[in-house]
Order: C-alpha cells, then structure tokens, then sequence
C-alpha cells in the first residue's frame, strides 16, 4: 500500500504536463543535466539564447525538457524563459512568404537551425522573425509548435 501511494505522489510531481507547452532558453549558455540536481551530470550545453525546448514535467525548480533532436534531460526553471521561439527545421531553405498562403509572395529565406521568434500560427503557417525580417513559414518546416496549435 505504502508503495503505491509512493508512485502515486511521484506521478504528481513529475508528471507528463497535460498538453504541450514550449519554452526557450533565458540565456547563451545553459545546462541539461541527467536529473534534477546539481550534483546530476550534465548531458550537454545549450549555447544559444531562445532555443526552443518542450516542457515535458516538473520538480521542484527543475523542469524536464526535450529539444528538437528527442533529447531530453532536466534544466533549471532559471534558465527558461516562456518566451515561444521555433527552429526551423528540414533540408534546404524555407521561405517566408507575405501571407498565410503558399501563393503570397516570398519576403525572405531560412536555413535548416534558424531560431526564430513565433507570433502566430494558422492551420498550415506561422509567422515568425528572425534577424529584422519576418514572415509565414509552413508548419512543417519548424520544430516548436504542435500540429494543430492556432496562436493569435
């Protein structure tokens, strides 16, 4: 009985979040470790402001994250910030067009690992801005946005 009250209580705490929710990084440098101390391993350095992660559960001050690649590991509730940005993602440049639409005019280009602020999301296109331009990018295209998510 004492054992499944345990599990219980754990499933609480670090349960999945109920739907997804994204996060970025607050600064240039930061670390993913194997667990939510400290004294954990770190796993790797993040060296990029507003990388975009996904927020997969809780303890404590820790969060417990995943990034583009399917990595995860726990970081600091200090080091994100809610701040959404995505990160284009596939082979080739992805345009930016004028509208909502694949028929707008293209305003400019991304490469694959651009970060990007979002602004909004349609069915099938997010605006974004990345280094003074900005634009809609077809959803496939960015890592940081689930299918289906519509942002005014």
């Amino acid at each position: 009985m004492r054992r499944i009250a345990l599990v219980l209580a754990l499933m609480m705490v670090t349960g999945p979040v109920s739907a997804a929710r994204y996060v970025s990084l607050r600064s240039d440098k930061a670390f993913l470790r194997e667990g939510p101390t400290y004294q954990h391993r770190i796993l790797f350095v993040y060296k990029r402001k507003d990388y975009p992660l996904q927020l997969l559960s809780g303890y404590e001050s820790w969060r417990k994250v995943r990034d583009a690649d399917g990595t995860t590991g726990w970081m600091s509730q200090t080091m994100l910030s809610d701040q959404r940005t995505v990160l284009v993602v596939g082979k080739g440049t992805a345009a930016l067009h004028a509208g909502a639409d694949e028929g707008s005019s293209v305003v400019a280009k991304a490469e694959p690992g651009v970060v990007a602020k979002l602004k909004a999301c349609k069915p099938q296109f997010c605006e974004i801005a990345a280094s003074g331009q900005k634009g809609w990018i077809d959803r496939t295209r960015i890592w940081g946005v689930d299918a289906g998510e519509l942002i005014n």
